[in-house]
């Protein structure tokens, strides 16, 4: 009853705020947003337990607490680089979002996305399509951006409603829940968030050892899976064109972030790959 008071008190007083062209107070990303961050992480949680719930039923999660030790070694390489982007200061939600990963066991999607709140779902097939941990470290650079820059939260309203979201977040449309959770993988973004999440991919890199054009590297990859004649999930809601692989790469030149790829990462990579068959 408290959560239903004071999400009700809030969305009506931003509202308000809204209609007379003031808004809500600026979150840490300089935006004036309906939703709080709490709000955020609270619709997240409930997205990622319906999505859970989706790929579990379809045998496809594989679930943290796996007892397997390739899985449980898989986990830790993919945590281990995300921890890695989360050392960023660039990051504004780093604390307050607990980007968990989760791994879904499908070969045949090359796809990956992210609930408000910061849980980032990545399929195998994405992983066993790249060479090395420079070019996933890209690809989850990028989801965690659209949700450290609320790009999912805005896009959920802009296809859904903001008072569909409401009745969700308050537990009182779990069908409008579970079409949420199975829609999420392929939710559309709209140009400028792809760009801003491809730019902040790079900031966020410029503070690992990682190539800061990962990103870049990957939509190479993925372009050559299009050309094959199997368009990837993730350039059907993602567009990609050489404009935005050379927006990527210049902005690492701009940003004096030249690396080389480090043989290591390589190498895990492939004992990552390994470690995801089945």
């Amino acid at each position: 009853m408290k959560r239903l008071f004071s999400t009700n008190l809030f969305y009506s007083a931003c509202l308000a705020g809204a209609l007379v062209l003031t808004g809500c107070a600026k979150d840490k990303n300089g935006e004036r947003l309906i939703f709080s961050i709490d709000d955020d992480i609270a619709l997240g949680n409930q997205v990622a337990a319906q999505t859970d719930s989706i790929y579990r039923s379809k045998g496809q999660l594989l679930e943290t607490n796996d007892s397997r030790p390739n899985v449980q070694a898989a986990y830790a390489e993919v945590n281990s680089i995300v921890n890695k982007i989360l050392s960023s200061d660039k990051i504004n939600y780093r604390s307050e979002f607990g980007y968990e990963v989760k791994l879904i066991n499908d070969d045949a999607t090359l796809n990956a996305f992210a609930t408000p709140g910061g849980h980032i779902y990545v399929y195998t097939g994405i992983i066993k399509k790249l060479d090395n941990e420079d070019q996933l470290a890209g690809v989850l650079g990028h989801e965690i951006a659209h949700a450290d820059r609320r790009h999912t939260s805005k896009a959920l309203e802009k296809q859904y409603g903001l008072s569909v979201l409401l009745s969700v977040l308050l537990g009182e449309n779990q069908n409008q829940l579970v079409e949420i959770g199975a829609g999420l993988a392929t939710l559309k973004f709209g140009r400028d968030a792809e760009t801003e999440a491809d730019f902040y991919s790079v900031e966020y890199l410029g503070d690992t050892q990682y190539t800061c054009d990962g990103a870049a590297e990957f939509f190479k990859k993925m372009q050559s899976e299009d050309q094959a004649g199997r368009p990837p999930v993730f350039l059907s809601t993602h567009p990609n064109d050489e404009d935005r692989i050379k927006a990527i790469t210049d902005k690492a030149t701009a940003d004096n972030c030249i690396k080389t790829v480090d043989p290591g990462s390589v190498s895990r990579y492939q004992t990552l790959k390994n470690n995801l068959t089945f």
